[in-house]
């Protein structure tokens, strides 16, 4: 194909032509969707327009002459035969821009943060290198989170590498620096302010109050300036749930359930649960879409502090995504806050109040659902989600549920049948009705003197053993309890506990967006197997111990293999 028109007057009928045949070489390597990559010079391939907006920019701003191969538009690279070169010598950044593209892809337009990062693409490392300060700030940043290194250590380590390394480098020369750099990549959360005794939250109709319409208490502290009573943290989850698909591996990691998963009749994962198969069985156009997000939500308090004496309880409302494989959807990297109410006291059974931002984007996802693009299958689709279940302890149970967890009917299975008795004495409730457990005609059930001077008559219900119940619920709460311990090592002024919470995560995230791109990049989230089990050229190998075999043993394990030797069994018959 002929692209010497890249080069022409823009109001040339070469270039006119030349961009009319693009266009349509575009659009039917494309047929699905009505938006390509722009490759005008402003552009550069980074952001999805219109056919009709293409045209414009290509019109007004010029075709990149550089983009001669049109791989973005449907174009086979030419088959050239080149030596390969070593894969260590590849420069880490050529995926950075990439990267840029794909975390700012839903943005209407550029914003100034996406401006000033593309600037840092184009500035080298220092004079040579084969990274550019983007990049280079990228891997200090994930060795930080996957090592641990305090805030203190790579502040230092910053300052000691701007010192050493060439004059007129651009890594950051603090811990501040580099935060600022990576923070447009991270996404964002809202703050919502609350009334101090968990009547309502000051958003929708209530944001320009000034104090609670319920209760009448003030919005703000006393003595302050616009210091709020109460915050709420909200990580919205639609913006994660979009990076989530901008990943072709993890695009393609949350069709597993329908596509990768072996049917062999045995319960391994949600998915073989009777409530999934009802959900496709109900709403089968929503069955149908392997992409349609299946989640569940988490909520328990922990005490951010380390002293075990403080009373200050903070809420994490966590949701999980079931459409992964079992190995990931309980991982740290895929556990994803979307709340954080803030302390010293617990919502209670008021968590409701808190509740109302997450339930009104699952209302959105469920109803109407959201446009997001699959980077596996390079195409846009109708994101649409269900919350399928719960998962708490027993307190919490009961505070999000509605179900009676203490007092005369707290059984949430017996409900109103649960036999209970107040002992007046020591004033707390105490739980009869446990001698139905045991055979018929066992002398307890006659026995009145010794219990509650009634006789036994019951048939019991047949219940989960100690040990089941026990295994249930441990298995399933242990990843959400380490998750929250995860929460409570990002405390790091104590004064303000939710504040550290909120931004370490955030900044996380980023750093679990960036190591996707990064040459060996392990995840932080993600647990890594100990022992490379790879056999090695070179490597050495342990002693060897020997051990004496008794003959008699020695002669049973020979006529083992005798009997059980194809070879041997002509000469047996």
């Amino acid at each position: 194909m002929d692209k010497s028109w890249m080069s022409s007057d823009k109001l040339s009928k070469a270039y006119d032509e030349g961009v009319n045949a693009f266009l349509e070489f575009a659009q039917s390597n494309n047929p699905e969707s009505d938006l390509i990559r722009c490759p005008c010079v402003n552009c550069n391939n980074l952001w999805h327009y219109s056919i009709d907006s293409v045209s414009y920019h290509l019109f007004a701003h010029g075709f990149d002459e550089k983009y001669t191969v049109w791989s973005f538009h449907g174009e086979d690279p030419p088959m050239v035969e080149v030596r390969c070169p070593d894969e260590s010598s590849r420069p880490e950044f050529d995926y950075t821009k990439e990267m840029l593209h794909d975390a700012f892809a839903y943005e209407e337009k550029e914003p100034d943060a996406l401006k000033s990062l593309l600037e840092e693409c184009d500035k080298p490392l220092y004079e040579g290198s084969t990274h550019n300060a983007l990049s280079g700030l990228m891997i200090f940043q994930h060795l930080k989170g996957q090592l641990g290194w305090s805030d203190t250590s790579f502040d230092a380590l910053l300052g000691a590498l701007k010192t050493v390394l060439p004059a007129k480098n651009t890594i950051p020369s603090s811990m501040y620096e580099a935060k600022k750099m990576l923070k447009g990549i991270g996404l964002e959360y809202e703050k919502f302010h609350a009334c101090e005794n968990d009547c309502v939250l000051f958003w929708n109709e209530y944001k320009d109050a000034s104090e609670c319409p319920t209760c009448g208490t003030s919005r703000w502290k006393t003595n302050t300036k616009n210091v709020p009573r109460k915050v709420l943290w909200y990580f919205p989850p639609i913006p994660r749930f979009r990076r989530m698909f901008s990943s072709p591996e993890i695009a393609h990691d949350l069709t597993w359930h329908a596509q990768g998963r072996s049917n062999d009749g045995k319960l391994t994962h949600p998915s073989d649960s009777p409530s999934w198969k009802l959900v496709d069985n109900t709403w089968k156009e929503f069955g149908r879409e392997s992409r349609n997000l299946r989640l569940a939500l988490s909520a328990d308090g922990i005490n951010p502090h380390k002293s075990l004496s403080s009373k200050h309880s903070c809420w994490p409302v966590t949701l999980v995504t079931y459409n992964l494989p079992s190995y990931l959807c309980m991982s740290r990297k895929f556990m994803m806050l979307t709340l954080l109410i803030s302390g010293p006291k617990q919502p209670g059974n008021n968590i409701d109040v808190y509740l109302a931002p997450l339930i009104a984007d699952l209302k959105l996802l469920w109803e109407t659902g959201v446009r997001t693009f699959d980077a596996y299958k390079k195409e846009y689709f109708n994101l649409r989600a269900i919350l399928l279940w719960t998962i708490n302890d027993f307190p919490a149970y009961g505070n999000l549920s509605g179900c009676v967890t203490k007092g005369y009917n707290a059984c949430p299975i017996c409900s109103e049948n649960t036999c209970s008795q107040r002992l007046p004495k020591s004033r707390k409730v105490c739980f009869l009705g446990h001698r139905k457990f045991l055979p018929s005609k066992h002398p307890f059930r006659k026995r009145k003197k010794d219990f509650n001077n009634e006789q036994e008559s019951d048939v019991p219900k047949k219940p989960l053993s100690g040990e089941e119940i026990y295994n249930y619920l441990a298995g399933w709460m242990y990843p959400f309890e380490r998750f929250m311990k995860t929460l409570k090592g990002y405390v790091r002024y104590h004064y303000r506990p939710e504040g550290c919470i909120a931004e370490c995560y955030v900044a996380e995230e980023a750093l679990e967006f960036c190591s996707a791109y990064l040459k060996n990049g392990n995840s932080i989230g993600n647990t890594h197997d100990r022992v490379d089990e790879r056999i090695r050229t070179g490597k050495p190998l342990s002693r060897a111990t020997s051990d004496v075999v008794e003959t008699k043993l020695l002669d049973e394990a020979h006529l083992y293999v005798l009997r059980n030797t194809a070879i041997v069994e002509s000469y047996t018959k």
